[in-house]
């Protein structure tokens, strides 16, 4: 690739980049390349009407459900937000296919001493597959962590609330 290609391609990026804090859009990016397999991307802010929003069990802000991607065609969705550990809140991404079928499920930043186990690709693999029509249930189909207690329940509230969300969107046409 020639280097006027490379220099365009950074800007683009920085263009297309979201305003979430650039520690976080760093390991947004890599998951994104290494899920899609792909180098280069388009990472895309997607909206929709407030009163739509009021209704959806999961925050859709500017800065937390994104399109992606690659030239023409879409990749699928990136979803980032929050959920509440026993003394703080951790950072978590979910990619989606473009049929909104979960492809990724990554903890971004853990802030606690304990319960970090739920970043383990081995738990989170258990997210995969997942579509809007599953109802995910702590100790049935998601398998509790010892010392992760809170950490479990709540990513396991976060991602239903997010499906539930994701199924109100596509019934409404907006995805």
């Amino acid at each position: 690739m020639k280097f006027s290609h490379i220099l365009i391609a950074s800007f683009a990026l920085l263009f297309v980049s979201s305003g979430l804090p650039k520690n976080l859009q760093k390991k947004v990016d890599k998951v994104i390349k290494n899920t899609y397999n792909v180098e280069e991307f388009t990472f895309e802010a997607k909206t929709f009407d407030a009163g739509i929003v009021k209704t959806l069990p999961s925050e859709f802000g500017a800065d937390n459900f994104f399109k992606i991607n690659n030239a023409d065609s879409l990749l699928g969705y990136a979803y980032i937000s929050k959920a509440p550990s026993k003394t703080d809140a951790f950072d978590y991404l979910i990619l989606l296919n473009k049929d909104l079928v979960i492809e990724k499920a990554k903890v971004l930043v853990y802030r606690e001493d304990y319960g970090g186990e739920i970043g383990s690709k081995r738990w989170l693999k258990q997210f995969i597959g997942k579509t809007p029509k599953d109802e995910l249930k702590y100790q049935q189909n998601i398998v509790a962590i010892s010392g992760a207690t809170i950490s479990v329940r709540s990513m396991t509230s976060a991602v239903n609330d997010l499906l539930r969300s994701l199924q109100i969107l596509q019934s409404k046409t907006k995805l």
